[in-house]
């Protein structure tokens, strides 16, 4: 029964997960211990907790999992570095610290923060991590595998076959040519943060036209049949320098960088629908050969560019596969699990049996909170609460809220781990008023107004809203809202579609349930059942019961620049410094007008602890 830790650190998102016989026992990211969001520095405290979960000491442990190879990336780091010299050297002296002192030394590392540690320490590559965390843990037997990422030793995507217990990388692109890194050259060329602003970048691409999408294609990129191309490293300096591109690239666009959090001009928005839509065509032909060469009836994703619902919307609709499972935790924290994984599966050979909907434990693999570790929080807070003896009760309560305008932070069990917010970790409100999206966007998560929300809606209502025929716990699915229920836009609305403030096209309502409609009528949507989701479930089919819709807006509990709540305290302190009217802590209700002005957090003071991303 081996018993493994995997470790993700160093870059952006580190995690750690600890895995026994096969079965993930605890995962989680660091950032929602230290609030530093992305935290990149080693896991001490996530790791702690999945020891903790597991009931195990440090001396317990088998194996240590590191998901990538630093020795083969340093390798790369050099020879770049080498090939572009003397243009590299403002960023070669910024990197070279960093690795000399740390990064070239993970193993002394490890050992220096897990003391009375001596049994192996294994590394597998970085894309590596990324497969297996896409197919050990996903339904099927036998599956076609796709990474895309920014880069990791050498690889910036990978397609591969999994079948039983091992997994076989057939083909592979090599830095620099990275579709993560294209479009995070767009994230911060349109004035986002990269690393953290691509998900706003697929926000605003609806808002705009694909443009620049032949330009793209004709200077950018040079795309073969297949998915593989070649990037003109002409325009960009992410290879080099300290900026991802440089004056040639904003002479081809108009102009330059637009700076961050200056307004949006339709030029911003018709650069993200550009790369969004040669993205998906990149998505689709590597899709394509994924299926040709492995032949196998099935696709697992994962890397940053899993996580681009647009795009994996549009490969589901295509049918290129059957079916189509992406890991919720795609990014670099997901890399954690894929180490352990490869230790488990491809390293011991042990027997896999694929679960019949996955092993991610709907992705609730975080801490959670007893009923008396909540009560000391409130009572320490001073907070005024209410604490209900049973379920029935609380779902009446709440759903009463949501249906009266009320948004609601929503805390309960074990916490998300990954991006997404699925019902444990939530911000929740009703979909059915047109200006909700604009509201919580502005009053609740301080965020551009632009954005959209998700709806989380129960599975066996799903196709009563969406055109949808696939499942989709983890809110990695972009798909259309159903004609019947779309509005037929006014004059009026039509002349808002237009213009330049985002705020009148966002209040349009294009649908029965606008506050998720997006602005092309779409919706990211999270389907939630029973079985995974539990109370969340039932929640929802109250607020059905109250109002019959079967869909509420569901977002993560956090403010811009923060991690997502982990604890109750979190919780507390972010639904007092925001403009949320209930909180529900599992079986406690809160309630903001009964809270005693002392409590009450200004807006600007609890901003001033996040930086903005």
């Amino acid at each position: 029964m081996p018993k493994i830790i995997g470790i993700s650190a160093f870059y952006h998102d580190s995690a750690a997960t600890l895995l026994v016989d096969g079965e993930i026992v605890a995962a989680a990211q660091e950032e929602r211990f230290t609030r530093i969001k992305h935290d990149q520095n080693f896991p001490k405290n996530a790791l702690e907790y999945c020891l903790q979960e597991g009931k195990l000491k440090i001396e317990d442990i088998d194996y240590v999992a590191f998901y990538e190879k630093p020795l083969l990336k340093f390798d790369r780091l050099l020879e770049t570095y080498t090939s572009y010299a003397p243009l590299g050297i403002r960023s070669f002296l910024s990197a070279i610290p960093q690795w000399l002192k740390k990064k070239l030394h993970i193993p002394r590392e490890i050992k220096k923060n897990l003391r009375g540690f001596k049994k192996p320490i294994v590394f597998p590559r970085h894309h590596e991590s990324h497969a297996a965390s896409a197919f050990f843990p996903s339904p099927f037997d036998n599956a076609a595998i796709l990474t895309l990422d920014g880069v990791g030793e050498w690889e910036c995507l990978t397609i591969s076959e999994g079948s039983g217990n091992q997994i076989n990388i057939r083909k592979s692109l090599s830095f620099p040519h990275s579709l993560g890194l294209l479009y995070s050259a767009f994230t911060y060329f349109c004035g986002f943060r990269v690393n953290s602003g691509e998900y706003k970048l697929m926000g605003l691409a609806p808002y705009g036209e694909p443009v620049y999408h032949d330009l793209i294609l004709k200077e950018l990129i040079d795309l073969k049949d297949d998915g593989s191309f070649r990037i003109r490293m002409e325009y960009f300096n992410f290879a080099h320098g300290l900026t991802m591109t440089n004056k040639r690239f904003a002479r081809l666009f108009d102009g330059p960088r637009r700076s961050p959090e200056s307004s949006l001009t339709a030029r911003e928005m018709n650069l993200a629908a550009s790369i969004q839509s040669v993205t998906e065509e990149i998505v689709l032909r590597l899709a394509k050969t994924a299926r040709k060469v492995t032949g196998h009836k099935n696709l697992c994703l994962a890397g940053g560019v899993a996580l681009n619902c647009v795009a994996n919307g549009k490969l589901l609709e295509e049918k290129i596969f059957e079916d189509v499972w992406v890991q919720p935790a795609a990014g670099d924290a997901g890399g954690a699990l894929g180490s352990a994984y490869m230790v488990n599966y491809q390293l011991l050979k042990e027997e896999r049996i694929p679960s019949k909907s996955d092993s991610m434990q709907a992705s609730r693999l975080g801490p959670s909170y007893s009923a008396s570790q909540i009560e000391s929080a409130l009572k320490g807070f001073g907070a005024e609460f209410t604490h209900f003896e049973n379920e029935k009760s609380l779902l009446e309560e709440v759903s009463s809220h949501i249906a009266s305008g009320k948004v609601i932070g929503w805390f309960q069990g074990r916490m998300e781990f990954g991006p997404r917010a699925l019902g444990a970790r939530s911000i929740i409100g009703d979909p059915r008023s047109s200006e909700m999206q604009s509201q919580m966007n502005l009053r609740i998560k301080y965020r551009e107004s632009f954005r959209p929300f998700a709806p989380s809606v129960l599975k066996e209502d799903v196709s009563t809203y969406f055109k949808m025929e696939n499942e989709s716990p983890y809110m990695l699915l972009v798909c259309e809202v159903n004609k019947n229920i779309q509005f037929e836009l006014s004059d009026e609305d039509l002349k808002k579609m237009k213009d330049p403030d985002l705020i009148k096209r966002v209040n349009v309502a294009r649908s029965e349930i606008p506050a998720i409609t997006h602005v092309d009528m779409s919706a990211r949507v999270q389907t939630v059942d029973e079985e995974r989701h539990g109370r969340y479930c039932r929640l929802i089919r109250e607020f059905k019961k109250k109002t019959g819709c079967s869909v509420v807006i569901n977002t993560s509990f956090n403010v811009r620049g923060e991690p997502i709540v982990c604890t109750p305290e979190d919780a507390l302190r972010c639904f007092l410094g925001t403009e949320m009217d209930i909180l529900v802590l599992e079986d406690f209700v809160i309630k903001k007008v009964d809270q005693p002005e002392n409590l009450k957090t200004s807006k600007e003071a609890y901003l001033s602890q996040f930086a903005l991303d």
